[in-house]
């Protein structure tokens, strides 16, 4: 299930893709959009700085700007970047976790399967799609 701390980032991503100028974008003005509390977004867009996907600046005319064009970002990014690998299961969300049971293992076709499903869906799906 994805959070709202993931739902909440794909929004706010495309407030900005929305209002996309070469002007930062108030936070205060994207809360009061998305009729979102602007500590919670104050947290997110922390995380979205730190990950590469936008640009801060503080002070006077500061705000925040998307670091690409929205046809350049996938929901997929944005949505792990938030909440992790979109993995079922641990022996897929990390390529290092070796499972002693992976050469045995009945289900993992199965999770391996549902694992793609979901990865292809969100890496297909752009944020321009959405707009």
């Amino acid at each position: 299930m994805i959070s709202t701390k993931g739902r909440y980032a794909i929004r706010l991503m495309l407030d900005l893709a929305e209002h996309n100028s070469d002007k930062y974008i108030p936070l205060k003005d994207i809360a009061s959009r998305q009729d979102i509390s602007k500590k919670y977004l104050e947290i997110i867009v922390k995380d979205l700085v730190a990950g590469g996907l936008v640009k801060g600046a503080s002070g006077k005319g500061g705000g925040y700007m998307l670091n690409r064009k929205p046809e350049e970002y996938s929901i997929g990014e944005i949505v792990e970047l938030m909440e992790g690998s979109l993995s079922p299961v641990a022996c897929l969300a990390d390529k290092t976790n070796t499972c002693p049971r992976k050469k045995s293992c009945q289900t993992l076709p199965m999770w391996t399967e549902y694992y793609e499903m979901v990865h292809d869906f969100f890496y297909s799906k752009k944020l321009s799609d959405l707009l």
